[in-house]
């Protein structure tokens, strides 16, 4: 079979880690390498609900249960001075309910990498980041997934180049951002309006810039679209296809406890369906796919975290897009707000486990809700017919954390209106997941 241009990107990349004489003496006297790995399982179900009627890619009335495993290591070495390569290799199996169809914020974050019944193997990412001190005060970074631990100043440039996730660098958030230890609707691990460049599995090819001063940092990234809507292929064509975000990060105090504000700006540019034109033009026959064109989206977000007391942190995004073009990315929702707390668990003599409580509004911009209504389907939602509303979903977890590289999680999620529909519903989703790392 040729070799494809992941198999290459991840030779060169075993490459440089095994190269010897790229990382000085005195690095590798503080440690050259870095190694973390993870695992996560996801067990979901819900029982039967009210369903008058479903379409291909609704969510089945009848109960079901589905699970999702990945497994991924987390590989880095030290370069030259400020310069890391880092490889993640990554196998998953599984699906989320009804293949992950038919909710919009869709109650598996995992489910989005997830492959199906056999086990798949993907690069999830392979880059390299190179920081760039700008002198003055220093600060320390923890030993982490994909970050070396050191100290480096605080006033810095970071620029990072090759296969990631954009939410890697991008839309971050305290309490709500891994749906392998916190919250695990998609909607809440990220803006829901942000349709964010990625393949099927949620990476791209990129580039960013960061800026980052004591109070402050300003970031910009360049990514790939995948070539078709949730496709595994990314569009080469860089000049008509790419996605761009820039965003602005505000740290404060409020007395003794740390927030951020986090605004951004994205503008994605991809082979993109119109709705309108879907419905009103009759050759297309109400099939999106047959309507693309090289179009822009445009939208805006807002992430917000903040610690209350020293056990108990409150968070919420806020993300609108134009919803003009067929989601392509991520998922099928127009505008979003989200909110939620997040407490652990010292108060009842157990530090490390975590209680979270959130909840989240969904929304179509009317050229969307106007196809679906019609007849039409996006790549994961469409029940045939519509009698709109706002989709809306609360979730509450609970993490045991026995020890700190083990987690188990009991988690349910209420969810009115799936995919934006008032004649179905609601339904109940269970889930339980098993987390461990190192």
């Amino acid at each position: 079979m040729p070799a494809t241009l992941s198999d290459i990107g991840a030779g060169i990349g075993f490459a440089l880690l095994l190269t010897p004489g790229l990382c000085p003496a005195q690095t590798a006297a503080t440690g050259a390498w870095s190694l973390h790995g993870q695992t996560t399982a996801v067990e979901e179900w819900h029982y039967g609900f009210p369903s008058p009627y479903q379409g291909l890619e609704s969510l089945q009335g009848a109960e079901e249960d589905k699970h999702t495993l990945s497994a991924t290591l987390f590989l880095g070495r030290r370069l030259w001075e400020g310069a890391e390569i880092y490889i993640d290799p990554e196998v998953t199996q599984g699906a989320g309910l009804s293949g992950t169809q038919g909710i919009a914020g869709f109650p598996n974050g995992e489910a989005t990498h997830a492959s199906g019944n056999s086990p798949s193997y993907d690069t999830a990412r392979l880059f390299i980041r190179q920081t760039i001190g700008l002198g003055g005060e220093t600060e320390s970074l923890g030993d982490d997934e994909n970050q070396f631990a050191g100290v480096q100043d605080v006033d810095r440039v970071v620029l990072t180049a090759g296969r990631l996730a954009a939410t890697d660098v991008f839309d971050d958030n305290a309490y709500s951002h891994d749906p392998r230890t916190q919250f695990l609707n998609v909607a809440l691990m990220d803006s829901g309006a942000w349709d964010f460049p990625a393949d099927t599995k949620g990476y791209t090819g990129g580039f960013t810039a960061q800026l980052n001063r004591k109070s402050w940092a300003l970031g910009y990234g360049a990514f790939m679209e995948p070539a078709e809507a949730n496709g595994s292929v990314l569009d080469k064509r860089l000049l008509e296809a790419w996605g761009q975000i820039l965003q602005w990060d505000r740290r404060y105090s409020w007395g003794a406890h740390a927030g951020t504000v986090r605004c951004f700006a994205f503008l994605n540019r991809a082979d993109m369906g119109s709705y309108a034109g879907a419905v009103d033009d009759p050759a297309a026959d109400l099939n999106v796919i047959k309507t693309r064109s090289y179009r822009c989206k445009e939208g805006v977000g807002l992430s917000w975290d903040q610690e209350l007391v020293p056990s108990l942190g409150a968070f919420a995004r806020l993300s609108w897009s134009d919803g003009r073009t067929e989601t392509w990315a991520f998922t099928e929702i127009d505008s979003s707000a989200a909110a939620g707390l997040s407490l652990q668990g010292a108060a009842w003599a157990r530090k490390n486990d975590t209680l979270g409580l959130a909840g989240v509004v969904d929304g179509l911009s009317s050229e969307h809700r106007h196809y679906l209504a019609a007849g039409g389907y996006d790549f994961s939602i469409g029940d045939g017919r519509l009698a709109y509303a706002a989709e809306e979903i609360a979730e509450c977890y609970y993490a045991w954390q026995p020890f700190p590289s083990f987690s188990l999680s009991a988690d349910y999620q209420f969810v009115a209106n799936p995919a934006y529909n008032s004649s179905r519903g609601p339904v109940s989703v269970f889930g339980f997941r098993a987390h461990c790392s190192f």
